[in-house]
């Protein structure tokens, strides 16, 4: 390593990357399953790889400012990519894995983007008909080479290809990589991420490696995070918490990032690595829980029993027990035996048998499923943040851990409720701007430095952070009253058959609602009770199934009867919707957020309906795009039905 760069500050990734190539060099940095093989790479040899690619990329004629537009599963070298990117005072723009080529024309465009690097031969594809729209891409390279051998080779060349050339022209130039990365600072652009784009096209986030280091620092000093901890990948590398903890936690750590074979291999690749380290979502918690809670319905007698009776124990004293709070002797000893018996052996089979800590972001999450999981020994903590904050702005510290609320603020980021009750924060992780839109940066970034999140928040008396809902999302009743739709979106996906929700309410007399049944839990629900099926139409259209869905919806309205704030906004409508609300059809972002707008519009005459009371069925036909890419047409009689609603806490009393 070139010894001027010895004294210089790790301000940049590749600065961090020649000191973990040092520090930590015999230490795992990647790990990929494959073939059903774990292969590792160290530090040392991962400093290597990206090194040829980052010399390869100049020899093609990548330089400072240059783009790399990447697209991909999880994959070591779409990883390596970046900071090879980053090392020529480049910036990597990954995307998501599944977007369609609509989106990828935008992203291409407006990044002005001139390499790319695709995983396989269905993202090469993409790129080669985003290419026949925008000539501005000039080399596509790509990693996994099966079906590509007939490909045209002029502007098309494999990762190898690409580090066969890096080799060359290091022979030529031997110290171009070291000072190439010599030449960056930590106030250079590391990364530009776009958003999920809610209310129209994505906006790019421009992240420095100031802002981002700034965030990993305080995050691996509250978790205590070091070279020894590993984490698997398997978020979208588009997404800003996949980036931040496979990518800038990972430098700034120098702990081990491991690549699952498949998506449909990722629980048992996260069993066999056991991360210390994990980040996941209050769907796929619910999930995990549904599955094992419908595997024991079918297990045999005594084992259920024995089940139930230490998972109930769990819910009476495990919290106490893992906050190291008094338990008595016995229930300590019952609890010991629960752990050989019950709640050690499903830490394992859910991939947690070394995890020490596992984070959850994004939506609310039920009291029931926070408190199960963490009453059988995982350290489930919720965190907040955005895009915009490279991305953590809170966090749960291990003393003070609860359902309702994301935490207190990380060291030295500010966070308060402005005047109109939303959550603004300023930090040194702020992002600088948003990419070719500076009348977006000035409508979200005051001259003081505050940054608004577009979240309804408040502080509770511990001066932890709770949130209610999106500000524009939070709207009135006709009657003056408080409808906030995402908050009661969420309570109804607490429920295990529920996927989606989409609430209406806002300057109407009551709330109404379009449903999404989970397929795989309504669908096991359905066989133990031989309801036959053949399609999700099929199953989301049958009375036994809007009877169970009623039921979830009278349960909340039993429970927002009880809220001085939202008893008005109780459900007093809803429809099964006939088709899944899908991110290819424009309903969803691709991180799963409701398009509110494009659902209001394109099911306009299905909202009038829920709001006239002399319809209760009501045919609809909706434009849908398939996995193939073909578009069509799926039509459904859908049937409108009431649910009880429930006397407020005012009205009784």
């Amino acid at each position: 390593m070139n010894d001027a760069l010895t004294d210089t500050s790790l301000d940049t990734f590749p600065k961090l990357l020649l000191r973990n190539a040092a520090q930590f060099a015999d230490v795992p940095s990647m790990r990929e399953k494959e073939f059903g093989i774990w292969q590792t790479w160290t530090w040392a040899e991962a400093a290597e790889e990206i090194r040829s690619f980052a010399n390869g990329l100049a020899a093609h004629g990548f330089t400072r400012g240059d783009k790399l537009f990447i697209i991909g599963s999880n994959r070591p070298r779409l990883y390596w990519a970046m900071c090879a990117a980053q090392s020529l005072g480049g910036i990597p723009v990954p995307t998501y894995q599944d977007a369609v080529v609509e989106e990828l024309i935008y992203v291409v465009d407006h990044a002005e983007v001139k390499f790319a690097l695709a995983e396989d031969q269905e993202q090469v594809d993409k790129l080669l008909q985003v290419h026949e729209v925008d000539r501005s891409i000039e080399i596509i390279i790509y990693d996994d080479s099966r079906g590509l051998g007939d490909y045209n080779p002029e502007h098309i060349f494999s990762f190898e290809s690409i580090q066969a050339s890096g080799v060359e022209y290091a022979a030529k130039s031997p110290d171009f990589f070291e000072h190439q990365i010599a030449l960056s600072n930590g106030d250079d652009v590391a990364v530009l991420l776009y958003t999920s784009g809610t209310t129209g096209q994505p906006k790019g986030v421009v992240l420095t490696h100031a802002s981002l280091i700034f965030g990993a620092e305080r995050v691996a000093a509250l978790e205590s995070l070091t070279e020894k901890d590993s984490v698997v990948a398997y978020l979208p590398m588009a997404w800003v918490v996949d980036h931040f903890l496979c990518y800038t936690l990972a430098y700034c750590t120098g702990y081990c990032v491991c690549c699952p074979e498949n998506h449909d291999t990722l629980l048992q690749d996260k069993k066999e690595i056991g991360p210390s380290f994990h980040f996941t979502s209050p769907r796929v918690l619910e999930g995990q829980r549904t599955d094992i809670l419908t595997r024991m319905e079918d297990a045999a007698r005594i084992k259920r029993k024995l089940f139930n009776f230490f998972i109930e124990h769990a819910s009476r004293v495990g919290i106490s027990i893992q906050s190291g709070k008094k338990v008595g002797l016995v229930d300590r000893l019952l609890y010991f035996l629960g752990e050989i018996y019950a709640y050690g052996p499903l830490r394992n089979n859910l991939g947690y048998s070394k995890t020490r800590i596992t984070w959850t972001a994004g939506e609310a999450i039920g009291p029931d499923m926070f408190d199960f999981y963490r009453s059988i020994g995982i350290n489930l903590k919720q965190v907040y943040g955005q895009t915009e904050a490279g991305p953590f702005l809170t966090a749960q510290h291990s003393n003070a851990v609860r359902s309702d609320t994301v935490g207190v603020p990380l060291a030295d980021v500010e966070v308060k409720i402005d005047e109109h009750g939303e959550v603004i924060f300023r930090s040194p992780g702020a992002f600088k701007e948003y990419y070719k839109n500076p009348e977006a940066t000035r409508a979200s970034k005051n001259a003081d430095g505050w940054i608004l999140t577009g979240d309804a928040g408040l502080f509770d008396h511990d001066g932890q952070l709770k949130i209610i809902d999106r500000i524009k999302d939070v709207g009135t009743m006709s009657d003056g009253s408080l409808f906030a739709p995402k908050f009661i979106e969420n309570k109804l996906k607490f429920f295990a058959q529920i996927l989606e929700v989409v609430t209406f309410g806002n300057q109407r007399e009551r709330v109404t609602a379009m449903i999404n049944i989970d397929l795989v839990a309504v669908g096991n629900w359905a066989e133990r009770r031989n309801i036959a099926y053949a399609s999700y139409q099929d199953l989301a259209s049958r009375p036994e199934v809007y009877s169970m869905v009623q039921e979830c919806i009278e349960q909340v309205n039993m429970d927002l009867s009880r809220d001085e704030a939202l008893a008005n906004s109780q459900i007093t409508r809803f429809v099964i919707l006939h088709k899944e609300l899908d991110a290819d059809d424009g309903e969803l972002t691709r991180t799963r957020k409701v398009r509110r707008q494009i659902i209001h519009e394109r099911y306009a005459d299905l909202i009038d309906a829920l709001y006239n009371p002399c319809v209760s069925r009501i045919k609809v036909e909706t434009d849908v795009v398939f996995e193939d890419g073909r578009k069509g047409m799926i039509a459904g009689d859908l049937e409108i039905r009431d649910a009880k609603t429930f006397q407020t806490a005012q009205e009784t009393g």
